[in-house]
């Protein structure tokens, strides 16, 4: 079959591969002028698949309120006068219940091991290069009593399948020596060997160019504005290239636009829970290899997550629901550096750090959509929040199966809107 691939972040291009890989003739449309120029370009840079708990849980709702009236918060939201955020604030407060988390915690877990095997896979058939560390991720705590609360979250990722361990201090300089300067702020923290950190970004244009000479046809530039549906039949999607009006027609479609998913999906009638969740992030010179750490981190008290990404530097957190809005808040951004530098202030030349805003797509449940929707030609990839990296491989890899007509390896409960 021929698919057109709407999107070319991480989730789109991934997608493009193993639809390729499966033998279907593929086109990739963007309207950037290359790929993962968008929620990909500068995102935190983890594989976690074992501290990917749900934003909504039973203690989020009174996080935020506390966070409320702080402008550095981790979380933000600010109301507008737009019914689809409140829609969407109402169904993540749904997801909060204690069922809902630990029914959306398996979900996202099984599909994080899954995903993260086969990029491990994807990585040595092809040898591609994006500045992966496979030194695991610290989660740092400099509370004592958060450091008690974690306890039970690493056991039950345990049962699912993760080795998440609770380590003191001294296993945390042991494993990442750069912390040193930091001992007096840390308590302990958890730890998994298993993940991973890289460039989203550089291994998405890596891919990219894969896709490409094996006969993926990118179509870059090329804004998407509406799809024509009739009789339970996907017919084209209209876009603008050039200049030009037009219309690409294929066999079957795919929507992986991220945030811009729900948009474009409401013009043939699909609601999709999907809202822009702003995150920003900081890339820094590194200074000192010595200083600089390379075990990728959590840092609790703050939500931060660090990738050290080659000779640079990744910081990256905090969110806004604020609609879809880029404006770049410097105050956000020198908070992240402030709080980097504290904790190792000779890692990175700090004063030369470059900011960074992303649209991240987030379902209230942190599960995303992947599968088919009541259009028979049309399938989703969409909706990944903050995992889009981490459960990119895994996401493509099974939505390829499901257009082939075959039963994905990985138990997750695929989505037909």
């Amino acid at each position: 079959m021929h698919m057109i691939v709407l999107g070319a972040g991480v989730v789109g291009t991934t997608t493009a591969w193993y639809l390729r890989q499966a033998g279907h003739d593929v086109t990739v449309v963007d309207r950037q002028p290359r790929a993962g120029l968008e929620t990909s370009y500068a995102n935190g840079g983890q594989i976690s698949v074992c501290h990917a708990e749900p934003w909504a849980n039973p203690a989020t709702p009174a996080k935020i309120l506390r966070w409320l009236n702080r402008p550095d918060a981790p979380l933000r939201f600010k109301p507008r006068l737009d019914p689809h955020q409140w829609r969407w604030a109402l169904s993540f407060l749904r997801e909060c219940l204690p069922s809902r988390t630990e029914y959306n915690l398996r979900q996202i877990v099984n599909l994080g091991l899954y995903s993260r095997a086969q990029l491990q896979t994807l990585r040595a058939s092809l040898n591609l290069d994006y500045d992966h560390l496979t030194r695991g991720i610290l989660h740092l705590y400099t509370d004592q009593a958060e450091l008690e609360q974690a306890r039970e979250p690493a056991c039950r990722m345990r049962e699912l399948g993760c080795q998440r361990e609770v380590i003191d201090l001294e296993r945390v300089l042991e494993l990442e020596p750069a912390l040193a300067s930091a001992r007096d702020q840390l308590v302990g923290a958890t730890y998994t060997a298993e993940d991973e950190s890289g460039d989203a970004h550089r291994f998405t244009r890596a891919l990219a160019e894969r896709a490409e000479a094996a006969g993926v046809r990118f179509l870059y530039s090329t804004e998407i504005v509406g799809i024509d549906a009739e009789h339970g039949d996907i017919q084209g999607v209209r876009v603008i290239q050039d200049g030009h009006h037009d219309r690409l027609a294929a066999d079957g479609y795919v929507l992986s636009l991220g945030s811009f998913s729900a948009w474009l999906g409401r013009s043939v009638g699909l609601r999709l829970p999907i809202y822009p969740a702003k995150g920003y992030s900081i890339t820094v010179p590194v200074r000192s290899r010595e200083a600089a750490y390379s075990v990728s981190l959590i840092d609790d008290e703050y939500k931060l997550v660090y990738s050290r990404l080659g000779d640079r530097l990744r910081i990256a957190g905090t969110a806004e629901l604020n609609g879809y809005e880029r404006h770049l808040d410097t105050m956000r951004c020198q908070a992240i550096v402030k709080r980097a530098a504290s904790l190792m202030p000779d890692a990175g030349y700090w004063d030369k750090a470059e900011f960074w805003s992303g649209l991240r797509p987030l379902t209230p449940s942190n599960v995303p959509y992947i599968g088919r929707t009541r259009y028979r030609n049309l399938y989703l990839n969409t909706g990944h929040g903050s995992l889009g990296w981490t459960h990119a491989c895994g996401s493509a890899s099974a939505l390829a199966d499901i257009v082939g007509g075959r039963k994905p390896e990985v138990d997750f409960a695929f989505a037909a809107e």
